[in-house]
């Protein structure tokens, strides 16, 4: 009877963590599939599962050779990027994979646009360094401004500054600044395609199964956010006071709505039916919103619609875009046309890094200007890839006040309740810089940098 050789777990974590660091390709990957991920210690099955991640990555390198290769580099019924049909070629693939038409398309117009437009993505992807997520949201950021007519140029630039973002970035967060980085160099084309989107507007109603329906509102960027803070607004007041309802007076507001419809006159008249609805819902939301502002207020400030802009553009000397909080980049005028109504703060930040400049104060509870910063610096939970707004997020000590932390912006940030609770009873730990940036370090022992956020940046 014969036994298996059976290796220590610590240097199957040693061989794990160099297959982590080598070339992605048929090598690497025989050795990974040698290995039981479970005979491996905690920290050794994460790089295990990051190694077969830059494996996929350069894998799916090779498949968008494989689907421009059977489908070709244009359309059949060429309608530019993203707007184009393929038929023999698409169905091919579509059995080929088992996938849908619609999908198999998507897919193809992905492939096209990262083998055809974006060689230094494309290469990314085949060694390892941007997962399969990653490029494909940089190949459907840009398409839109390929069509459009971006230059080559301006492509290149776009193209590195979302590689370079993607080291420490969310997909998500990736598409966000990749859209930034256009309407910055492209502000014109940037104000059209946005004013044009807004004529399709809507609000929708489809009726579900037991007695319940699905509402689809798609609105503007900025009338979504009033949407969703008043709703968020509502549920705080709610919690707050249970045994009070507020229907009553969401139903006068509708009323108020209705006399503002017929007050617009030929303007109004001009609109469609689907335009109505959705600027109907806005304008109930924003009284919503306005009538809760003495009794909600997070961080002792009513819950507001946040943008940023810089002195420049709010003068109009320049046309760079806005950065509206929870959604990301908008056009200099859209910008402005929020700034006419709010109530403004001043916050100065450095002229070379973009980051908000420090200032401290030396007791326990932040005073107000204190809260205000670091909502205006962080914006956002500071735990990498989360993206709970700053609003409904609780403000930490990265070391605690107890252990000598002291109450100033380069040991306070924002943090969702949750990777509160977690830094704190979870075995997390936090070191915070005072530009914002912080390293997390996991029970696990990983390490995790966020960086800073230029207060005119995406997040």
């Amino acid at each position: 009877m014969t036994t298996a050789l059976r290796i220590p777990r610590e240097i199957l974590d040693i061989e794990v963590a160099e297959l982590l660091k080598a070339k992605p390709g048929y090598k690497t990957l025989g050795e990974l599939i040698q290995i039981n991920p479970r005979s491996l210690s905690s920290s050794g099955r994460i790089d295990y599962l990051s190694a077969l991640d830059r494996q996929e990555s350069w894998i799916c390198a090779l498949k968008q050779e494989a689907l421009v290769a059977i489908a070709g580099e244009y359309a059949d019924e060429d309608g530019g990027i993203f707007g184009c049909v393929d038929d023999e070629e698409r169905e091919d693939v579509a059995t080929a994979l088992r996938l849908s038409p619609t999908t198999a398309q998507n897919r193809i117009d992905v492939a096209r646009v990262l083998v055809g437009h974006l060689p230094n993505t494309i290469s990314a992807l085949s060694t390892g360094e941007i997962s399969v997520a990653h490029a494909t949201v940089i190949a459907r950021e840009t398409a839109t401004a390929i069509r459009n007519g971006l230059s080559q140029e301006s492509v290149f630039r776009v193209e590195q500054t979302a590689l370079a973002h993607a080291e420490f970035h969310t997909p998500g967060q990736v598409a966000s600044k990749v859209k930034t980085t256009i309407a910055k160099l492209a502000p014109e084309e940037f104000e059209e395609i946005v004013e044009r989107a807004r004529d399709s507007r809507r609000v929708s109603c489809y009726p579900e199964a037991d007695g319940m329906a699905t509402v689809i509102a798609i609105l503007p960027a900025e009338d979504a956010q009033t949407v969703m803070k008043s709703i968020e607004a509502f549920i705080v007041k709610r919690n707050q006071e249970e045994d009070s309802c507020l229907c009553d007076a969401v139903v006068g507001i509708s009323q108020d709505c209705l006399q503002h419809n017929r007050e617009g006159g030929a303007e109004w008249s001009m609109l469609s039916a689907d335009m109505k609805r959705a600027d109907a819902l806005t304008y109930i939301a924003s009284q919503a919103l306005s009538s809760l502002a003495d009794d909600v207020q997070p961080h002792r400030r009513p819950i507001t619609i946040s943008v940023a802009i810089d002195l420049p553009t709010l003068l109009g000397l320049a046309e760079n875009p806005g950065q509206l909080a929870g959604y990301g980049a908008i056009p200099a005028s859209v910008a402005r046309r929020l700034a006419a109504d709010g109530n403004w703060q001043r916050f100065v930040s450095d002229p070379t890094t973009g980051n908000l400049l420090d200032f401290g104060r030396e007791k326990y509870t932040p005073p107000q200007e204190l809260v205000d910063y670091l909502l205006a610096r962080d914006r956002v939970c500071r735990f990498p890839g989360c993206r709970r707004t700053g609003q409904s997020s609780d403000i930490d000590h990265a070391q605690s006040w107890e252990t000598g932390g002291a109450t100033n912006p380069a040991n306070l940030g924002l943090l969702c309740r949750r990777h509160h609770r977690m830094k704190t009873h979870g075995g997390w730990s936090l070191e915070s810089n005072p530009d914002g940036s912080c390293l997390w370090k996991s029970p696990k022992g990983k390490s995790f940098f966020v960086p800073s956020r230029p207060f005119l940046e995406a997040v």
